[in-house]
Formats: C-alpha cells, structure tokens, sequence
C-alpha cells in the first residue's frame, strides 16, 4: 500500500504558525477561479488571492500565503496557484489589502501540484497549521495543468476552445471512447440548446471530434451558424452515461425524452 505524501513534506515550509492557506472557489457563479487559470489571467486570481472582505484581514504583515484553485469539488481536489509573502498591510477594505512577494523557491510547483482536501469549514482561509496535516498530494503533473485531467462525466462543462484542446488527451480519449451516452450544446448566447447521442464508433469521442473538425457534426440546424458564433457561444456537457453493452435503443430513447424535457425541439436547435 502506497503511502501518503503530505503536502509540506513538498513544501517543507517550517514555520507554519505564520502560513495561511486560502481555499478560492466560484463565487457568486460569476467568479470562478479555474476559469482565470485556464485563460492565463493570473492578475484576477491574485486580487482573489490578496483580498479582504468588509470588516475582516485575510492576512497579516509578514505571512506566507498559500493560494488553491478548485479543480474538483466532488473529488475534492485543487491546484496549487501561489506561494507568495505580504510586504506590506495596506490598510484597504472590500478589495486588494496587500502588497506581497511572490516566493520564488516555489514557483516549480505553481500549476502543477495537485491536492487533496476536503474543507470541513465555511471559512475559506484557513491557518495552515490546522489543516495542512490534511492536504494530500494527489498529483504532480509533468507540465503546467491545461485539462489534462478528466474531471468526470459529471462534471464536464466545456467551450469549444477547451473540447478542442482536450479531445487529443489520452485519459479524456480514454474515458469517452469507450461510453454512450446522450449530450447536450448549449448556446449560452441565446440560451438554445442541442440533445445528442452517442453509440457508434468510439462513442462519445467519435461524436464529439466531429464537432471539432466539422463545428456542426453534420446537424441540420447547427450548420445554420458561422463557424466563429460555435467556438464563441458553444458549451458541452453530458446528461446520461451509459457502458458501451448497453443496447442502442436505450440511448435514443433517452435522447428523446432529454429532448422532450428541454424542449429543445420547439426552443433549440433540434429538430426531430
């Protein structure tokens, strides 16, 4: 059995006592940190990471700070942003309260260690030395996280840009060529959506690369749009996942009555 690497025996930071860990996740549904990752906005994530709220610090002049971005909230897993040290108290509430320094001894990890921590606490700024005994190391990716993890059938909610990007990953390629299922585009320009599904060659994955190549998928109505509208406006999840001995017909039923449900016969873009 494979022993638990701890996430400061990576660190090795000695004097936790003065070390804060910060938590970030969506706020508000309009905030959402893994997002700023992937489009390289690191400047956002450090306003998220650096800020008080109206009555109360995050921090004090003098503390380590650690910054995690969630990846996965049902695997409780997160990314390793930040490991930076305040220079200085500015005084400032409801916005950027510090000045700090970026620790660069750590800079190898950023975007690269993954860890597991399941937070038991509203509080979403934690005193190291109460958790850091907590936090897993999960993975140490090769290169800087770019999607590389599959993040789970459930769990998927991807542009255009990202289904292109990750569809040549082997542990994506992996999880979807080998399940039918039935999927859902939506339009998030105007709200219509499009129910698909997938049982023949390589499944979801071999429907899904046809959205890559083609942008339509040879769909009748999503042919209709300029290439530009889809990669801008277009988002990919699935609704139902099925093991690839289940009968054909299973899946078309539930395609219609996803279809059904939606309406996105009558408001979307299918038209069958």
């Amino acid at each position: 059995m494979q022993s638990k690497i701890l996430l400061n025996e990576i660190l090795k930071i000695e004097n936790l006592g003065n070390v804060k860990i910060r938590f970030n996740l969506m706020v508000d549904n309009n905030w959402n940190p893994i997002e700023f990752f992937k489009n390289n906005d690191i400047e956002s994530l450090l306003k998220g990471q650096y800020w008080n709220y109206n009555k109360k610090k995050s921090y004090q002049n003098g503390q380590i700070t650690i910054g995690l971005i969630l990846l996965n909230k049902k695997d409780n897993l997160w990314l390793l942003f930040h490991i930076g040290k305040i220079t200085k108290d500015l005084n400032i509430f409801n916005g950027v309260g510090y000045e700090y320094e970026t620790l660069s001894k750590y800079e190898k990890y950023f975007g690269r260690l993954i860890i597991k921590f399941k937070n038991k606490s509203q509080n979403m700024i934690r005193k190291a030395e109460s958790v850091i005994a907590d936090c897993e190391v999960e993975q140490i990716l090769p290169n800087i996280f770019n999607n590389d993890i599959f993040p789970g059938y459930e769990n998927i909610n991807i542009s255009w840009e990202e289904l292109s990007n990750v569809i040549s990953k082997e542990n994506w390629k992996t999880a979807l060529q080998n399940q039918k299922g039935v999927y859902l585009i939506t339009d998030i320009s105007n709200g219509k959506m499009y129910v698909g599904s997938a049982y023949g060659e390589n499944m979801i994955l071999g429907r899904w690369e046809s959205y890559v190549k083609t942008y339509h998928g040879g769909n009748i109505e999503l042919k209709k749009l300029e290439i530009e509208h889809i990669k801008q406006n277009f988002r990919y999840s699935i609704l139902d996942i099925f093991k690839s001995t289940v009968e054909d017909k299973l899946i078309i039923e539930r395609e219609s009555w996803w279809k059904t449900v939606l309406h996105s016969r009558k408001f979307g873009y299918n038209k069958n």
